[in-house]
């Protein structure tokens, strides 16, 4: 019997993570995380201040942060600075958010399953994780367990603020799975809020919120502009929210998705990326910084360090952000990897990949908000909470550093390979290789360097001769 001719099956290129970015979603997160870095240098100085001041002039820095402004009818808002700071400027920090996350589900990472499966898993066990080695810690006798919360959090912009103070370059495709993660973390920690720390909830305050966000959703699609409109709708709803018992910083996200941010017509830009633009610097540069000012002035003595490391709440939320979440954040990538028969970007390796995720363990701003929430009757607990915070954090950003500096000049290679503009068009090399007029562009300008050069050549060696009138 004659054998047959042997069966080739057609094989299927793997999936690449961390692949290169579209132009577009390059330039968007430039943009972004530019912005971010620059909030992220002022919050780490906000956070010095902060702990500079409360261990110095402590009584000073409690009588601020106590101070009562804002009126008490007709929606309850005479509040402290420190609440102000917590429940109203941190809502300036959601919106943003709220808006991101739209964004990445309409035009960003997350608008396929395919691109959305990493980043999402990642953040998911990058939440997990720190919930149970921080429940794990706690399980015994004097154990806090309701503060499983504090540890899940991922601060995008402390995490940059500690690589431009160091000077470590990171690749793009790095720095965008950072920003992603960071945006479905935020969503987690935006219903772990919504659900776990809402109590006596007020319907009717919370009927008005809802009409006012369909108000805000209709007067939006209508095309109607003018921020002298919007902004007194949206404090309306964000007092109504705070009065009904959700937390206040809901509004913010509920009223950036309900933002457009995809494109039409002619549009350079959507609405909520133009917004987006005009309000994160105000988020990135001054809500989120003097939310820190207030929020992460802890006392700071022998006896303090000492309980962060031996009693089991603070314990729990140092080894929730330091182990769990880098655990959590690494597993869940090579999970997702190994599920999806995903290859990684032969320009990384898996070393990279755990850095970054020991640097998402940085849980500054978040995490702060929800010691607070997690122990609203015992304020010890939360400043102990809030120092663990502050040192689970710091050990992150430390160990990171370490590990970045290990591979920073590959970093810069790639950096400097993802910027390189030969014909100075404005758009990096890497994006037109196959473009026939770059190409054409590019040989042209190499030419004229050349010729450029071999007349400087032959100046140098061979002189002009003097002429009669010349020296001799």
């Amino acid at each position: 019997m004659a054998s047959q001719p042997p069966v080739h099956e057609p094989t299927t290129r793997r999936r690449q993570l961390l692949g290169r970015l579209s132009l577009p979603e390059r330039t968007y997160i430039t943009d972004a995380l530019r912005t971010e870095t620059v909030g992220g240098v002022l919050l780490l100085a906000a956070a010095v201040v902060a702990l500079i001041w409360a261990n110095v002039w402590p009584a000073a820095y409690e009588s601020v942060l106590d101070y009562t402004v804002g009126p008490s009818a007709p929606l309850h808002l005479d509040l402290s600075l420190g609440s102000w700071a917590k429940d109203g400027l941190l809502t300036i920090f959601f919106f943003v958010a709220g808006i991101e996350l739209k964004r990445e589900f309409v035009a960003g990472e997350l608008r396929s399953l395919n691109a959305a499966v990493l980043p999402v898993i990642a953040a998911v066990c990058g939440v997990a994780l720190p919930a149970v080695v921080f429940t794990l810690a706690n399980a015994g006798p004097g154990g806090h367990p309701g503060g499983w919360a504090v540890p899940t959090a991922t601060d995008i912009a402390f995490a940059l603020g500690v690589l431009a103070v160091v000077g470590s370059h990171l690749p793009s495709a790095l720095r965008a799975f950072l920003l992603t993660l960071a945006v479905v973390d935020d969503l987690i920690a935006i219903l772990i809020i919504a659900i776990f720390y809402s109590s006596g909830i007020k319907f009717w305050a919370l009927g008005l919120a809802f009409a006012g966000l369909v108000l805000f959703w209709f007067l939006h699609r209508r095309g109607v502009h003018g921020w002298y409109l919007f902004v007194p709708l949206a404090f309306v709803i964000w007092a109504l929210m705070h009065e009904s018992g959700v937390h206040a910083t809901v509004a913010g996200v509920a009223m950036g998705l309900l933002l457009r941010c995809h494109r039409e017509g002619d549009e350079e830009h959507s609405p909520g990326e133009h917004i987006e633009h005009l309000v994160r610097p105000v988020s990135a540069g001054i809500a989120v910084p003097v939310f820190a000012l207030f929020a992460a002035g802890v006392t700071i003595s022998g006896p303090a360090l000492r309980e962060v490391f031996t009693q089991a709440t603070p314990l729990g939320i140092v080894l929730g952000l330091l182990v769990g979440k880098t655990v959590g954040i690494y597993g869940g990538t090579r999970l997702a990897a190994r599920f999806t028969r995903a290859e990684l970007n032969p320009q990384l390796t898996w070393a990279d990949m755990f850095a970054v995720s020991v640097l998402a363990g940085i849980g500054f701003t978040v995490s702060l908000l929800i010691s607070e929430l997690a122990f609203p009757d015992d304020p010890a607990l939360a400043d102990r909470a809030k120092a663990a915070v502050l040192v689970g954090s710091l050990l992150c950003a430390l160990i990171a550093t370490v590990l970045l500096k290990l591979r920073n000049r590959h970093y810069r290679e790639l950096c400097e390979e993802e910027d390189r503009d030969l014909d100075g068009d404005g758009i990096p090399d890497v994006y037109q290789l196959d473009d026939p007029a770059w190409q054409a562009r590019t040989a042209r300008k190499a030419q004229q360097a050349e010729q450029t050069e071999q007349q400087t050549t032959q100046q140098t060696t061979h002189p002009a001769d003097g002429g009669p009138g010349g020296p001799h």
